[in-house]
């Protein structure tokens, strides 16, 4: 085929892709919901080198598939007994939530829904919570969530929070001594007791919204 035969056949190609895609003249508009960024692109380079090689652990399952799968508004929430947040928050005027060290503060943190989900779940006839009925939902020990807690939620994504898999090299990790510990970390961006989390770094105090759950 040479060079002229071979333009009007693609010519002739494009006009009937051009016919399927418009009616009276117009361009049928394009629906297709863009793909959200990465949250590892909000991450310092010491973080990204981090997620990589938790991602390359965890492979083919990475952070952003883990996000897309638990995390579909990419609002996280955690609760914190009101004496912690008290004493960690309040009383030193905290700029992030979470262990710090010298490099940022790390802090361990779940869906949104899961958490407000277990709360509404646990609400008692006196207007206060059941320990037992919050542990028993997010697979954790009930003693963790008892006395007056704080309920936090924030915006991973209008926040441009980093965000990446957990790994147990991270402040705070407690790491499993027995099949039966559940109040323990597990590599994978779940916890021992099967429900999803994601380690968020930095995450401010000011942008992240605080509720009291008597």
């Amino acid at each position: 085929m040479n060079f002229i035969s071979r333009a009007l056949v693609l010519g002739s190609l494009s006009t009937l892709v051009g016919c399927a895609t418009t009616k009276g003249g117009t361009k049928t508009p394009d629906t297709t919901e863009p793909t959200p960024a990465s949250l590892v692109e909000h991450c310092d380079d010491t973080q990204k080198a981090i997620s990589k090689e938790a991602d390359a652990m965890a492979s083919p399952y990475g952070i952003d598939q883990h996000i897309a799968k638990n995390f579909p508004d990419r609002r996280v929430s955690w609760l914190m007994t009101d004496s912690a947040y008290q004493k960690f928050v309040v009383q030193t005027g905290a700029k992030n939530f979470g262990r710090c060290n010298d490099t940022a503060c790390y802090l361990f943190a779940a869906p949104s829904a899961a958490i407000h989900g277990a709360v509404e779940k646990s609400k008692t006839a006196d207007g206060k919570h059941d320990p037992a009925v919050l542990g028993q939902a997010l697979g954790l020990p009930a003693k963790n969530f008892e006395g007056p807690l704080r309920m936090m939620t924030l915006d991973l994504g209008a926040q441009k929070i980093c965000t990446r898999l957990p790994v147990d090299a991270d402040p705070g990790v407690w790491k499993c001594q027995t099949p039966e510990d559940t109040d323990c970390f597990k590599f994978g961006g779940y916890t021992s007791g099967g429900a999803p989390e994601v380690m968020v770094i930095n995450a401010p105090v000011a942008d992240t919204q605080v509720a009291e759950i008597p």
